[in-house]
């Protein structure tokens, strides 16, 4: 049985279990309660750090290299064109996209909005960090632009990817979706697979309606 410790960026996870239709089961890790007593969480994760992933032996984290271990493991699927597809380079930068440079930079924005002391909330590398993931999102849009997806006409794993980040923007990081972001948004997680997942990601579930997101 696949588990899956932790949501946050494992809802991305969960996301791609839902739309593959593979078994598996959510292991909740508390990070604000702290790590350090959950000794079955470390043993997978001595960096204590979500998400990880266990799958018989295997055991992996960071959300985007877990992605595409299952989607080689267990594909193939439509989620991760093929190398020789003419959409195969969109999809791996927006996959990638959506973790380095757009979650990635929003984190440290989040991080100091929400728990930095008040003067330091608009310090420089919050101011930095949003720079950067603004950016980024300049590529999501021209991409936008062109097509529904990231990688063009179908959903992939990268819509997974990049729909994650925006939505931490908005919901924490205090950026508006623009009008291409909101409705590109409302087409991802109308799907009955983002359902599936907010119904197994009950925390993230509920902290989307307290945001208001």
């Amino acid at each position: 049985m696949i588990t899956v410790y932790g949501e946050g960026r494992g809802f991305r996870v969960v996301w791609l279990l839902e739309e593959m239709g593979l078994p598996y089961r959510m292991r909740p890790v508390d990070l604000l309660a702290g790590v350090e007593n959950d000794t079955e969480f470390l043993k997978v994760n001595p960096a204590g750090f979500i998400p990880a992933l266990q799958d018989g032996e295997v055991v992996m984290v960071e959300s985007i290299a877990i992605m595409e271990y299952l989607m080689a493991r267990y594909g193939p699927t439509p989620l991760a064109p093929p190398p020789q597809d003419p959409t195969f380079p969109d999809y791996q930068q927006f996959l990638h996209l959506g973790e380095a440079g757009l979650a990635a930079s929003i984190y440290f924005v989040v991080g100091a909005r929400n728990m930095a002391p008040e003067a330091e909330r608009d310090n420089f590398s919050a101011r930095q960090a949003l720079w950067t993931f603004k950016s980024r999102l300049s590529l999501v849009n021209r991409q936008l632009a062109r097509a529904p997806y990231m990688a063009g006409e179908a959903f992939t794993a990268a819509d997974i990817s990049v729909t994650y980040a925006l939505l931490l923007a908005k919901r924490a990081g205090g950026y508006t979706l623009g009008d291409a972001e909101a409705a590109y948004v409302a087409r991802t997680t109308g799907r009955d697979s983002y359902r599936r997942a907010m119904d197994t990601c009950s925390a993230t579930k509920e902290w989307a309606a307290t945001v208001g997101g």
